[in-house]
C-alpha cells in the first residue's frame, strides 16, 4: 500500500494577507510591460554589440531614444 503525505502550507500572516493583492498587481504590471513591443526592441539592442552597431552607423543613445520617442528622457 502507497504512504501519501500531505503538506500544510503555515499559516499567513495578517500583513502577507494584506499584501497579497498588491503584490499580484505589481507581478502584473511587470509582466505586462516586459510583453510589449518595445522590450522585445530592447531585448534585442542589447543582444547587438556596439561593434554591430558602429557598423550600421547607430549609436545605443541614438537606438533608446528611437524605440521610445517621445515617452523617455535621456
Amino acid at each position: 500500500m502507497a504512504q501519501t503525505e500531505h503538506f500544510i502550507a503555515p499559516p499567513r500572516s495578517l500583513g502577507q494577507t494584506l499584501a497579497a493583492p498588491f503584490k499580484a498587481v505589481g507581478h502584473f504590471l511587470i509582466v505586462l510591460a516586459e510583453s510589449g513591443p518595445r522590450m522585445k526592441q530592447i531585448e534585442r539592442l542589447n543582444a547587438t554589440s556596439d561593434e554591430q552597431l558602429a557598423a550600421l552607423g547607430k549609436t545605443r543613445e541614438g537606438e533608446i531614444r528611437r524605440i521610445f520617442g517621445a515617452r523617455l528622457y535621456i
